[in-house]
């Protein structure tokens, strides 16, 4: 059969990115306790195009994938990149993987626990047989206004936040460790399940702990360089409110080399 793909393109313009993207895949996740967590992964891989090729084929990043289906990790991607630089013929490729994951959190007086969905995965890149690869960690938490404390006769907004944290690693790095980070930055963690004595600690926790966006990623990024220089090179945190009292939300962003 004729091979479309391989046909000269009309406009001779190389392509940095062409992949799929929504692939669910059911994937298995090793824990700090060293546990499996059984999740569902959205899976994107995508490869360099040359100006001088039409199009990719694209049923072949799905035949990589059912190759490696049965334990996709950390490390399997990996594998998965070297065999689709080997099976597209190319230099360059990126591997995007995201799952819901889940962690216990305990309630702060009751001390009953619930579970809470973050978002983790990783993010692999290749170049000329060298890999680069990053966590990605996304985390909901809650800010309150530190000029709404300061110039309100009383009580101040609050609001739900959100926290994507990239790293790119040295060393091997938990992603509960990461999740710990974020919410100890933040004016309080989120819990799933609250009674009303931790509730009371709650809003009155977050009262003595206001925290802008920027005031977030600083103090996120201070914690990173203090704990993990040895294990992460790069960072990108982003801080994103959607603020209580506006239409709009704010945001925050900090992307620096360790």
């Amino acid at each position: 059969m004729k091979d479309i793909q391989q046909e000269e393109p009309l406009v001779s313009i190389s392509i940095e990115k062409v992949g799929i993207k929504g692939l669910l895949y059911p994937v298995r996740i090793l824990r700090k306790d060293n546990n499996y967590q059984h999740t569902i992964a959205t899976i994107q891989p995508s490869v360099e195009l040359p100006a001088t090729v039409r199009g990719t084929h694209m049923s072949r990043f799905i035949e990589i994938i059912e190759k490696h289906k049965q334990d996709i990790n950390g490390k399997s991607v990996k594998e998965i990149l070297k065999d689709i630089t080997k099976i597209f013929n190319c230099q360059k490729a990126n591997l995007v993987i995201t799952f819901p994951y889940f962690i216990t959190k305990i309630s702060p007086v009751s001390r009953i626990s619930s579970i809470l969905n973050t978002i983790c995965g990783y993010s692999h890149n290749i170049e000329n047989n060298k890999i680069t690869s990053s966590l990605i960690v996304k985390v909901d938490i809650t800010t309150l206004c530190p000029c709404s404390k300061s110039i309100s006769k009383f009580g101040a907004h609050n609001q739900r936040a959100t926290v994507s944290l990239e790293v790119e690693e040295k060393e091997f790095v938990w992603f509960e460790d990461l999740i710990d980070l974020i919410e100890q930055c933040a004016s309080s963690p989120i819990y799933p399940l609250l009674k009303r004595e931790d509730e009371k600690f709650v809003t009155e926790y977050a009262y003595e702990h206001p925290k802008f966006v920027e005031d977030l990623v600083r103090d996120i990024f201070i914690q990173i360089q203090n704990k993990y220089k040895t294990k992460i090179s790069k960072v990108k945190i982003e801080a994103e409110s959607d603020e209580s009292i506006h239409q709009h939300k704010a945001f925050a962003i900090i992307e620096k080399v360790l």
